[in-house]
């Protein structure tokens, strides 16, 4: 009987730990939302001014679907209104995900990344400046009937805090109207003091990152799998960001970075002046054919509508058509303009895998802008070397500069003290394992889980080791060595053969290295992993017990 009621006890105790929130009303006062509930947002829930929404690290908020929503809004999406705060403090281990209310997360791949427009979307609204004409602009998305206003003359602004926060499957069109869709995460006039760090922007239907205006920094972003552009400024954005990374699926997609410089007016100041070091953007693949919606994957970045900007250090590659392009007027001013000004600059950076060619005449088929590079800013026409390029569910997506190829060090960072000063070009450090891994959708849903560490030292021999701990829950190091540069696969397979993990599967220099294995969506049993390079072939025998 004791045990029972102590089972009882335990369901009970389960049952409560994930109970479901239904969210229909706007947060007016300070509130908390906590990490035993999944909170379901029921329409376009507000954070109105003077108010505080916390989220507790670990927690899921899942937006309904049109047809589940009760209160009449034509989308669920969390807006934080000017003057109205989201602190969101995530961690690698435990991250905050935004997600459809038909994800269930304990279950990798039951959604796709080909699934979008599930939900809407995050909205942060700030006090900082645009070069709008006004300080009362509506963000888009959102009707009209509604507060959703931005901008103001607070550069200085805070929205609050987001860290460690994945938002998965967004991008609802409130009205039906193309255009309409909502951003994985917008951004309208946020301030500087905002806090925006390891984010990720998974499968939105439509722009992974939108800036209107504004002056917030953010570091360590990704946006995966749009349908639409990865990262997207507009209206006099003024702010910085390093390390974002995006990539993009086969099947619909934009740009890398579509960059706008006005909206209702051009010429308006302030101009939009982006500085970004150490991006990565990777398309939908060189030889993809033009892809429906957003912008067909045309290109790695456009300037336009007198936008300015600066790229430093940053890796541009395997795009379907060509490089870059930057608006040229028969007159007035134009982003061209802002190039000729000094006010767009492209400096250290690599250009490579194109559809149209990799010369430059065929990265930038202006002249003017072919000029630049050639001429400008040590641009380089050359491979960087990633490690790998994958797109499937095989954990093989390894976006990091091959650590003795060019792209692994002579980067020049900005000195400006928001910047962190790094020797390499490019989102990832070529000796160190994925900022991604664990807590994106990415490394979740196994399309990306490398967490590899290459140490100093030539190795006499080529080695596996014993995985260590062994037996172990849910994680476990390998460490291995390879004498010379060699093609290198490290393999996990159950004990009836079929691959579960493919952990490495690329071109290595010789040396020592470790590699993370997490295998907390396996079931308890024995594993085997193996080690390929050139001819050489070890296996090795690991106990998962749960």
């Amino acid at each position: 009987m004791k045990h029972f009621f102590l089972l009882f006890a335990i369901l009970l105790f389960i049952g409560m730990a994930n109970a479901q929130v239904n969210v229909t009303n706007n947060i007016s006062t300070d509130q908390t939302w906590t990490s035993n509930n999944v909170y379901l947002l029921d329409g376009l829930i507000f954070v109105d001014s003077a108010a505080t929404l916390t989220i507790q690290k670990g927690t899921v908020i899942k937006g309904k679907e049109l047809s589940n929503i009760t209160t009449g809004d034509g989308a669920s999406a969390l807006i934080v209104r000017r003057g109205g705060k989201i602190m969101a403090n995530g961690t690698a281990d435990e991250p905050i995900i935004f997600t459809s209310e038909l994800d269930d997360i304990n279950i990798p791949n039951d959604l796709t990344k080909e699934d979008r427009g599930l939900w809407g979307g995050i909205i942060l609204l700030g006090r900082a400046t645009t070069n709008q004409p006004t300080t009362e602009n509506q963000i888009e998305g959102i009707p009209n009937t509604e507060n959703a206003r931005f901008g103001g003359t607070d550069d200085n602004d805070n929205s609050g805090v987001m860290r460690y926060v994945s938002i998965r499957h967004g991008g609802f069109s409130i009205s039906g109207v193309p255009g309409d869709e909502i951003n994985g995460l917008t951004l309208g006039a946020v301030g500087s003091q905002t806090v925006i760090e390891h984010i990720e922007v998974y499968s939105n239907f439509d722009d992974g990152y939108e800036w209107f205006g504004g002056t917030v920094r953010t570091k360590w972003l990704v946006s995966a799998f749009c349908a639409d552009d990865g990262f997207d400024w507009d209206m006099g954005f003024r702010g910085k960001g390093q390390f974002w990374f995006s990539v993009q699926g086969t099947d619909e997609a934009g740009r890398g970075g579509e960059h706008d410089g006005g909206d209702d007016c051009e010429t308006c100041q302030p101009y939009t002046l982006t500085e970004v070091s150490n991006a990565t953007y990777i398309g939908s693949g060189q030889y993809t054919s033009p892809l429906p919606g957003g912008d067909g994957n045309d290109l790695a970045i456009i300037f336009r509508d007198n936008s300015g900007g600066f790229y430093y250090n940053s890796i541009f590659t395997d795009f379907s058509q060509s490089g870059i392009n930057i608006e040229d007027l028969a007159s007035g001013e134009d982003s061209r303009s802002r190039l000729e000004n000094g006010d767009l600059k492209l400096e250290n950076n690599f250009w490579w895998g194109f559809g149209d060619g990799n010369v430059l005449d065929s990265i930038a088929k202006q002249d003017f802008v072919a000029s630049y590079l050639d001429g400008t800013g040590n641009n380089f026409i050359q491979n960087p070397q990633i490690n790998n390029i994958s797109r499937d569910e095989t954990s093989s997506l390894d976006p990091r500069p091959n650590p003795t190829g060019p792209a692994a060090n002579g980067a020049n960072v900005p000195s400006d003290p928001f910047f962190t000063q790094v020797n390499y070009y490019g989102a990832f450090d070529p000796n160190a394992g994925l900022w991604t891994q664990g807590w994106t959708a990415l490394s979740q849903e196994g399309i990306t889980d490398v967490n590899e560490t290459k140490f100093i030292g030539a190795p006499e021999t080529f080695k596996l080791s014993q995985n260590y701990p062994n037996p172990f829950n849910p994680s476990t190091k390998i460490a291995f060595s390879v004498q010379k540069d060699s093609k290198v696969k490290l393999t996990v397979t159950n004990i009836l053969g079929q691959v579960v993990a493919v952990l490495i599967n690329g071109q290595r220099p010789g040396g020592k290295y470790e590699v993370n294995f997490d295998a907390q969506n396996l079931p308890s049993g024995i594993y085997i992993y193996t080690l390929e390079a050139g001819s050489m072939v070890i296996s090795k025998k690991m106990t998962l017990l749960k």
